[in-house]
């Protein structure tokens, strides 16, 4: 595990789930810290100040890292949270930037609710974890900026999903779709859907892995939405996400989702 990861975990696992925020923060971030999710104030006093109130209001942690990949100077972590013996359960993809130290010095989320039973029989986490193909990397990026910016954003071509997604094999961890691109095509192609993509924020990978975060809208409705892909011979084989409304600017208490 590379030292930037390891201050990425530092922040989760001794900040948040062994509760000391003040430590974590000092240890693991840089000269600044840059926070994206909107109820967290910039820098190292914004992180105790949210964080201390968290650790009171649910002590009882369980904080799971399930996946992590490393690009560069970015990294993404797709982690499982369980508050209060499970009186509130979470999947949470984020995002990190590195300094020149290896420190945090820039965060973004997505958090949506865990499921235990999506229609397929999955939940929002499970399935493979192991990195391969480190050396179709920079491939398997291209090939998801492109099915975002060529199927998912509104002035793309749908009906090439073909191009990105296995036929044969397509695992959805998303609660409400079923496996198979047989079930999601239709979403994807219907002139109405009312998630359309409009900006990739960020897009890190290493080997099979693509996670990417994206400025989104739902019906018209400002989202942020983060994706995880795992790519087989050059398609798409399986899918996590979590999608977040975007709340009105004068509630931010930072500078935005993005």
């Amino acid at each position: 595990m590379s030292r930037k990861l390891e201050n990425a975990l530092g922040l989760y696992l001794d900040g948040i789930r062994d509760g000391n925020p003040r430590e974590a923060v000092a240890e693991y971030t840089g000269a600044r810290y840059t926070q994206h999710s909107t109820g967290v104030s910039d820098g190292a006093e914004g992180f105790v100040e949210f964080f201390e109130d968290f650790i009171r209001r649910n002590p009882v942690r369980d904080i799971q890292i399930v996946r992590t990949l490393e690009d560069g100077q970015y990294l993404f972590v797709h982690a499982y949270q369980s508050l209060n013996d499970g009186e509130a359960e979470w999947v949470t993809l984020d995002f990190f930037d590195t300094d020149e130290d290896d420190k945090i010095i820039e965060h973004w989320d997505v958090i949506a609710e865990y499921s235990d039973s999506t229609p397929s029989g999955h939940t929002s986490v499970d399935g493979p974890t192991e990195v391969r193909d480190l050396d179709k990397t920079q491939q398997n990026k291209a090939h998801i900026r492109s099915l975002i910016e060529d199927v998912l954003m509104a002035d793309g071509n749908p009906h090439n999903i073909d191009r990105y997604i296995s036929s044969d094999q397509y695992i959805q961890h998303n609660g409400e779709v079923s496996d198979g691109l047989e079930h999601f095509k239709p979403l994807a192609v219907d002139p109405n859907r009312p998630l359309n993509y409009d900006e990739i924020v960020l897009l890190v990978g290493q080997g099979n892995f693509v996670a990417t975060l994206c400025s989104a809208n739902w019906n018209g409705a400002p989202y942020a939405q983060a994706d995880l892909f795992r790519i087989d011979e050059g398609l798409v084989v399986e899918h996590w996400d979590a999608a977040e409304p975007i709340g009105p600017k004068e509630e931010w208490v930072n500078s935005g989702k993005f």
